[in-house]
Formats: C-alpha cells, structure tokens, sequence
C-alpha cells in the first residue's frame, strides 16, 4: 500500500507547524485520519528524567513502548534517521494522508510556504528547481509554475490537498 504523504517545507520560523495544526484541524473536521510526522535536525527526548520510560531507555532499552487507552508512543534508537519512506510504511499505513514538516530533500510531494518578511526567495524555485513543488503558500502574489495559495487560509491549504489527494 502507498501512503499519500505531504512534506510542509520552508525556512525557519515560516509557520510550518502553526500552518499543520490548522490543516489538520480542517482535514479532521471533513472526517479524515491524518498524520504527521515533524523532521527533527537536532537531538530530542519525549521521555523526561523521573518517568519510568525515561528509567527504561536509560537503562539501555534500544526499543520502548508506552501504551495507554488514547495513545502510544514509540522510542526506538538508531543509528541514523530512517528513510522517510520507511517510516510511512511502518507507521502510518491506516491513514488518509500523512503530513510532514520539514523533507525538505526528500522525495514526497511538496507544498512549500512562504512569507515575504521572511525570505525574498524561494528552497524549491530558487537555486534549484524541485520537481516535487506541488504548490506554495504565500502570504503574498508571485508568478509561479505550481499554484500559489494563501499562507493564512488553512481551509484553501486543505481544499488543496483533498481535491489533489483524497477524492
């Protein structure tokens, strides 16, 4: 099975992440399963010292799972990030459409965002050309070869992906 995946790229302090919630929010609400999968450059912990899972993973766990009614979540160590492709097929098989926030390399289709007091220029038309570019969020008008949508209207963003991706 294919899993239909998005990657939300754009240079720092953009509004990947504030962009994703309200997408989400409109995806679910039109009665979608999502998911999402944040790109993380850096080292991070979703175990804090003092709780049992943190104990475990300290102690050596190379995989650990914790589970309750609501939720799970999965720490397992590795030598180096796994493909994104691997990571949609063992995870995220019994979704409607994945969303990820960075990528920005990878292979997914893309919609990059773009605010003008940000940046002047663009990661996917700028020094290279992606051909992976579905559209862009701008929150202002540039001539492009890819749909340009509006940065700030999260329902048009979800529009988008389920007339492009989920009919």
């Amino acid at each position: 099975m294919t899993v239909k995946a998005v990657s939300f790229v754009a240079k720092s302090g953009t509004g990947k992440t504030t962009l994703l919630e309200k997408v989400i929010v409109r995806l679910k609400e039109k009665g979608y399963r999502v998911g999402a999968i944040k790109h993380d450059a850096h080292r991070f912990d979703i175990d804090h010292p003092g709780k049992d899972s943190h104990r475990l993973t300290s102690a050596g766990a190379d995989t650990m799972l914790i589970s309750s009614p609501e939720k799970l979540a999965l720490v397992k160590r590795h030598s180096a990030s796994p493909p994104i492709e691997e990571l949609l097929e063992h995870y995220f098989t019994d979704m409607d459409i994945v969303l990820t926030e960075g990528f920005k390399m990878g292979a997914l289709p893309k919609i990059e965002l773009h605010r003008k007091e940000r940046s002047a220029t663009l990661i996917c038309r700028g020094g290279e050309h992606d051909p992976m570019l579905l559209a862009v969020a701008s929150d202002e008008p540039l001539q492009l070869d890819v749909p340009v949508l509006d940065l700030n209207d999260a329902g048009a963003v979800a529009d988008f992906l389920e007339e492009k991706f989920l009919r």
